[in-house]
């Protein structure tokens, strides 16, 4: 609800949904997410939203994927085992493992800088109006790794430089929460909801 409570504050129209049929009917979609990822995912494919979401993304309309709904984009998670993802990016979801003699906690709560990146095109069009290293907020013990690093929109630094958001054409995902990270993150929402209506209309 406070995602959508968000995205409204930045002009948008929503709706929450939970039916394969319904997301035929919409020209962009967020999966925000929290929780862990083998309950989600097995809870999207039960419900056949696994084939909707896909089907909405081949179609070229506008998607962004939140903290979990970020993760659940990638094809295998090992959060309390394996599970296989959408698939939609290639790569591996996995938990952050404090090096020798480190004292990293975990979960990563709190608030952290983005490198924007300066190669990613679709990158540039998510963080429009934002400066680099601006903070925004995080929940989280996994960590997403892209197979192909030309996806990667943002890195983030907790012990290691991790994949904090991925842009690939119509495909946005972010680990941390917009809805919660003030002004930075609704104007990440306000470049989606502009995007959403050039490409898709305002629906």
């Amino acid at each position: 609800r406070s995602v959508s409570k968000a995205l409204e504050l930045c002009g948008a129209q929503t709706d929450i949904i939970s039916s394969s049929d319904e997301i035929k009917k919409y020209n962009s979609i967020v999966l925000p997410g929290v929780g862990s990822f083998g309950p989600a995912i097995n809870i999207i494919k039960s419900k056949q939203l696994d084939i909707a979401i896909k089907e909405h993304i081949k179609n070229k309309k506008m998607f962004l994927g939140i903290c979990l709904g970020f993760q659940l984009l990638f094809s295998k998670s090992f959060e309390d085992g394996v599970y296989e993802g959408l698939n939609i990016i290639e790569g591996t979801v996995e938990k952050f493992v404090p090096k020798k003699n480190e004292k990293l906690i975990i979960p990563h709560i709190g608030w952290n800088k983005i490198n924007i990146s300066q190669t990613n095109k679709f990158a540039q069009q998510m963080y429009k109006n934002i400066k680099n290293q601006e903070y925004v907020y995080f929940v989280h013990s996994y960590f997403c790794k892209p197979l192909n690093s030309d996806v990667i929109a943002t890195t983030t630094n907790y012990s290691i430089d991790f994949c904090s958001s991925i842009a690939k054409e119509n495909v946005w995902g972010c680990q941390f929460h917009p809805e919660k990270s003030s002004d930075i993150g609704l104007t990440i929402l306000k470049n989606f909801v502009q995007k959403c209506e050039e490409t898709n209309g305002s629906n």
